[in-house]
């Protein structure tokens, strides 16, 4: 588990942007614990407990070290990036493998499509999930249905968009905004955070042990992946519910600066919805 929220990193990385010492000690820890899984140093299923920003720093350094075809690329990437995950690639792979973009998110997206489907392995950076629509089409329409639409002939299966997304402490609606609804509706896209496919059989395991279920995210509501969780538990688990599928999520509104509280799931909102499910 991680041992800092993905928020706390955020924050963080927000004060510190464009400085070179943020997260400096836990790029350092990072890059050699990179270094030590590449040379078998670490490992055999003994885990060491990281934080998320440690955790994807470590995994760019092991896709790049293992695969000489891999390329890191984004927007502010080639110095660290401002939420410092891509520190000390540079330095270690080269600034023809880790390198900066401009600022034009469709071409990022258009190049990293074209670059994986060379046969790469292309890791594109959005800065913030927010800037992501501007891509949306090379994303949407060309990634996602290249292989289909070529049948079979051409695939860009080696590429990956990396982007975070959520809250991160005053950010307003353009640093913000969680728009992962969008692609899990896109066949030819997976969501690695586990939502394309999603664990089905470990959230019914549990509704058939409790006969409930309550699903938050920050997302508004309607439209929300926690809609399609609700169905597809509905579907699978009717017989076994003992209240209806409760849902936590953001509110159907653009994201607030001010009232960014009171948008958000919160710890309390999240009690409140418990108690009334358990009790229900």
């Amino acid at each position: 588990m991680a041992a800092k929220s993905l928020r706390e990193i955020r924050r963080a990385a927000a004060a510190g942007i464009g400085s070179r010492r943020c997260f400096s000690g836990d790029a350092a820890a990072a890059a050699a614990a990179a270094a030590g899984v590449a040379e078998g140093k670490v490992g055999g299923g003994a885990g060491k407990e990281v934080n998320l920003f440690t955790a994807i720093n470590q995994a760019l350094h092991i896709a790049l070290d293992t695969d000489p075809r891999s390329y890191v690329f984004g927007e502010d990437v080639g110095f660290g990036g401002v939420f410092r995950c891509t520190t000390g690639l540079a330095d270690r792979f080269g600034r023809n493998r880790v390198f900066n973009t401009p600022l034009c998110e469709q071409g990022i997206a258009g190049f990293a499509v074209g670059l994986a489907a060379m046969g790469n392995r292309a890791i594109a950076e959005i800065q913030f999930a927010d800037y992501i629509f501007p891509a949306f089409d090379q994303i949407v329409n060309e990634a996602a249905k290249f292989r289909y639409r070529s049948g079979n002939e051409f695939n860009c299966g080696g590429l990956t968009i990396r982007s975070p997304y959520g809250a991160v402490g005053h950010g307003g609606h353009y640093h913000s905004q969680s728009p992962e609804a969008f692609f899990c509706h896109v066949p030819g896209l997976k969501h690695l955070r586990t939502l394309i496919p999603w664990d089905k059989e470990t959230v019914e395991a549990s509704v058939s042990k409790t006969g409930k279920l309550l699903v938050s995210h920050e997302a508004p509501i309607t439209g929300g992946f926690g809609a399609e969780i609700a169905a597809s538990i509905t579907e699978r688990c009717f017989q076994r519910l003992e209240a209806p599928v409760a849902r936590v999520c953001g509110l159907d509104t653009p994201f607030p600066l001010v009232y960014e509280t009171f948008y958000m799931p919160t710890k309390n909102k999240v009690l409140d919805a418990i108690k009334a499910t358990v009790n229900y």
